[in-house]
């Protein structure tokens, strides 16, 4: 469906899941993945990132709002969705004494189209262990082989779920590099993870989930830019915070000490820098340890974490508040 000159080949409108028992692991969501991109869901444990996936991937039913991917219901239009997507769940479950080759060999007579067993295996690091059994398989040659599996029908939507967890740094690399490939070739992947810097090298757009809710979405320049940029620094011995100019008219929004370090928070990068530097200058010291960086996407994904934690703290303080209030 193409919705301002956009091709949203994935669209979660409103979208809610509950589990028995009431419980709402999902509450309201809304996204959409443009054809071509790599969207990442982020979150905790217990997000709702799964629960959204498995919505999507046609598993589980929505109890409110409306999924498409490729312009179809993906539970109640399976067949026209199916043939077109590669899933990776988060455990594949294959028979542990079956092969490499022979459960590739299955699950290709359950694909449309299936390519070529060696092609794909060999794609994923998996050539030298087409004869070994399931069983034999490392944590992460395991993963290399759910990822064989979700690849084999060639798909335009690939659902990733945590695609590198259990593999080493080479194996995360390497992974990493193919999803960059296949999104260069059209491929749509949407994955989950709880790396960051995967997000964040990966990631054309992502949406940072708490407690079912979206609490921040964007590229992830955008989402790490809403939060403050830092410098870090050590004072010259006998200088202190205060014969710095003053920290508002430098831009700085909060700082610490600790002993002669100095960590200090902005929202206006360059500007702050400039007036710590211009000041060193003048007082002719150097600082020691000098750091200025931008927020990176861990440090957003914890602000924005807390934030959210403290707003619904304060919003359940309240409602208490007013419950006792009627009581009385």
């Amino acid at each position: 469906m193409k919705t301002n000159g956009h091709d949203h080949v994935i669209e979660v409108s409103g979208l809610r899941r509950v589990y028995g028992g009431g419980f709402e692991a999902v509450r309201g969501i809304t996204f959409h993945v443009e054809r071509g991109e790599v969207f990442a869901l982020l979150g905790t444990n217990g997000a709702g990132k799964t629960s959204t996936v498995e919505v999507l991937e046609g598993l589980a039913p929505p109890a409110g709002g409306r999924v498409r991917v490729l312009g179809h219901d993906p539970r109640t239009e399976r067949a026209a969705v199916r043939p077109r997507t590669g899933v990776m769940l988060q455990e594949g479950g294959f028979p542990s004494e079956l092969t490499v080759t022979e459960t590739a060999r299955m699950w290709a007579g359950c694909v449309s189209a299936a390519r070529p067993l060696t092609d794909v295996l060999a794609r994923v690091g998996l050539a030298g262990k087409t004869g070994a059994r399931v069983k034999q398989l490392s944590g992460g040659e395991r993963r290399r082989l759910d990822l064989a599996l979700a690849l084999l029908g060639d798909p335009e939507v690939l659902f990733l779920d945590e695609p590198t967890t259990g593999l080493d740094a080479e194996g995360r690399r390497d992974t990493w590099e193919l999803v960059r490939a296949l999104r260069d070739g059209g491929t749509t992947v949407l994955l989950t993870t709880h790396y960051l810097e995967e997000a964040e090298g990966l990631a054309d757009r992502l949406a940072i989930l708490h407690e079912g809710r979206i609490a921040a979405a964007g590229t992830p320049a955008e989402v790490t830019a809403a939060q403050p940029a830092r410098i870090t620094f050590e004072l010259p011995d006998g200088y202190v915070l205060g014969d710095l100019p003053p920290l508002p008219g430098l831009g700085v929004t909060g700082h610490e000490v600790d002993g002669a370090v100095v960590r200090l928070r902005t929202r206006t990068l360059q500007r702050t820098a400039t007036g710590v530097l211009a000041w060193a200058e003048r007082a002719g010291v150097e600082l020691r340890g000098l750091d200025v960086r931008s927020a990176s996407l861990e440090e957003a994904f914890l602000g924005i974490a807390r934030a959210a934690s403290a707003e619904a703290a304060t919003a359940t303080a309240t409602g208490h508040e007013t419950e006792r209030a009627v009581a009385v």
